[in-house]
C-alpha cells in the first residue's frame, strides 16, 4: 500500500509547507531508492525505467513515467496527473517544465553525510539542478512519513521484544547448564537452539541470531558456523545479539551478556561502562522528550559515548550508539544514534524508532554490548523489553 494516497496527502503537504520548500521530488530507478517505491505504492513492481513524482506543496502530486510501464500505474488516483514519455528529451522537458524555479526536497545528504539516506544518483541531481531546480534533504520527511510506527507496528514489537528476551535468557540457562554437565555447546549450535525457538513462537527472522563467546565478541559483526565456532566452557563470557519479528510485523533487537561462573573484576568494569553508556542514552531521551525539548540523533551518540570514554574505553567503542528501526527494514532509513560514523542531525520526532547499543570491543580479548529499542511516543520515549538488563547474567 502506497504511503502517499489521497487520505495522507494533506499531511505530506502540511510537512511540505512547514520545510519551508516547494515539494517532495521522489525518483527511482531499477530501485535504487526503496523510500520512493514505498511512498508511491511501487514496492512489487518491476520498473525497468526512470520515474520522477513531484508531491507539491498545493495542488496534486504529479508523475513522469515511461510509457512501456504504464500497467505499474494502474491504482494512482485518477484524479492525480501523470505524464508519459519514451525519449530522454521529452523526460528532460516535462522535468523542467515540472520543477523548474522551484525549492524541492530529494533523498540526498550533502557529502553523503547520512549514506541511508543518500539514494538519489550523482547523475540525477545535475539533471534536477539543469532543469532549474534547487535540492535540498528529505531527511525529515523521510521520518515523518517513511520511518515513522503505526500502532500496530508499535503492538507487534513489543510482542516480539518480549519473547526474544526470554529466548536470550532461556539460551544462557542452556548454554550455563551444558557447560557444568561437561557436554559444552557450541557457538553454532546455540544460535541453531534459539532458532527453534523462535519457530515454536512464531517468529521469523532475515539471519539467524548471533553468539559470540569471549574474544569472538571483539568483533561485533562476528557470525559463527560449523567450520569456525568455539564451545561455551565454564569462564566464558557470552555474548548473545537477536533479533525477530512477527509475521509482517516489525523487529525487536536485542543484545544480551552473561557469564558462565564467576565474572572477572575486567568483565564487570567493562560491563558497568556499557550498560552506563546506554542508560546515559535514556536518560537524554527521557529527559529532553518530556521536557519538549528537540533531540537529535547525534545529540544522544555524544551523550552515550561520553560514558564510555570517560571510563578509558573510548577507543574500543568503534560504531554509533544506534540504528534506524522502521516498519520495512531492521536496519532503517529513519534518524540513526549517530554522530560518529555519520553526522545524522535528524531530528527524534515522535513515532520513530532505534536501537540503543553501545559496546566495547577490544581485539584479541572481549567484546561487551548491551541492547535495547527506543521508540518516540507522544511526550516519552518507550524501551523495550519490558525488564532490561542491569548486571551480567550469571549461569
Amino acid at each position: 500500500m502506497a504511503i502517499l494516497n489521497p487520505q495522507s496527502l494533506s499531511a505530506v503537504q502540511r510537512a511540505i509547507a512547514d520545510a519551508g520548500i516547494d515539494g517532495w521530488l521522489l525518483y527511482d530507478f531499477r530501485n535504487c531508492n526503496p523510500i520512493a517505491r514505498a511512498m508511491i505504492g511501487l514496492t512489487e513492481a518491476h520498473l525497468s525505467r526512470r520515474l520522477f513524482v513531484l508531491v507539491p506543496r498545493d495542488g496534486v502530486p504529479v508523475a513522469i513515467t515511461h510509457n512501456i510501464e504504464q500497467g505499474a500505474w494502474r491504482d494512482w488516483p485518477a484524479a492525480w496527473n501523470r505524464v508519459r514519455y519514451s525519449s530522454w528529451r521529452a523526460l528532460e522537458s516535462s522535468l523542467h517544465e515540472m520543477v523548474s524555479g522551484k525549492r524541492l526536497a530529494m533523498e540526498y545528504s550533502p557529502g553523503d553525510a547520512i549514506p541511508y539516506l543518500d539514494r538519489i544518483p550523482a547523475g540525477v541531481l545535475e539533471m534536477v539542478r539543469s532543469a532549474g531546480a534547487t535540492v535540498v534533504s528529505s531527511g525529515e520527511l523521510v521520518s515523518a512519513f517513511y520511518a515513522k510506527w503505526s500502532a500496530n507496528d508499535l503492538a507487534s514489537h513489543r510482542r516480539a521484544a518480549e519473547i526474544i528476551a526470554a529466548v536470550a535468557k532461556q539460551a544462557f540457562a542452556q548454554a550455563g547448564e551444558q557447560a557444568r554437565r561437561g557436554h559444552p555447546l557450541a557457538e553454532h549450535e546455540l544460535q541453531g537452539w534459539m532458532m527453534e525457538r523462535f519457530e515454536r513462537a512464531g517468529l521469523e527472522t532475515y539471519s539467524p541470531p548471533n553468539v559470540s563467546v569471549g574474544a569472538n565478541a571483539a568483533d561485533p559483526h562476528y557470525e559463527p558456523s560449523a567450520e569456525r565456532s568455539q564451545v561455551i566452557t565454564v569462564g566464558n563470557v557470552v555474548l548473545i545479539d537477536l533479533w525477530a519479528k512477527e509475521a509482517g510485523g516489525l523487529y525487536a533487537d536485542q543484545t544480551w551478556m552473561a557469564v558462565v561462573g564467576a565474572p572477572t573484576e575486567r568483565a564487570q568494569t567493562i560491563w558497568g561502562a556499557v550498560r552506563d553508556a546506554r542508560d546515559a542514552a535514556i536518560n537524554v531521551l527521557h529527559d529532553r522528550i518530556r521536557g519538549g525539548v528537540s533531540v537529535r540523533g547525534a545529540d544522544v551518540d555524544d551523550a552515550s559515548r561520553a560514558v564510555i570514554v570517560q571510563r578509558g574505553f573510548g577507543e574500543y567503542f568503534t560504531h554509533r550508539t544506534g540504528h534506524s528501526m522502521d516498519p520495512r527494514e531492521l536496519h532503517g532509513s529513519g534518524p540513526n544514534l549517530d554522530n560518529l560514523e555519520t553526522r545524522d542531525e535528524r531530528l527524534l520526532i515522535s513515532g520513530v524508532g532505534f536501537s540503543i547499543e553501545p559496546g566495547v570491543y577490544v581485539p584479541g580479548e572481549i567484546g561487551m554490548r548491551t541492547e535495547v529499542n527506543a521508540y518516540v511516543g507522544d511526550g516519552d520515549v518507550l524501551i523495550t523489553p519490558v525488564e532490561i538488563q542491569r548486571d551480567l547474567i550469571v549461569v
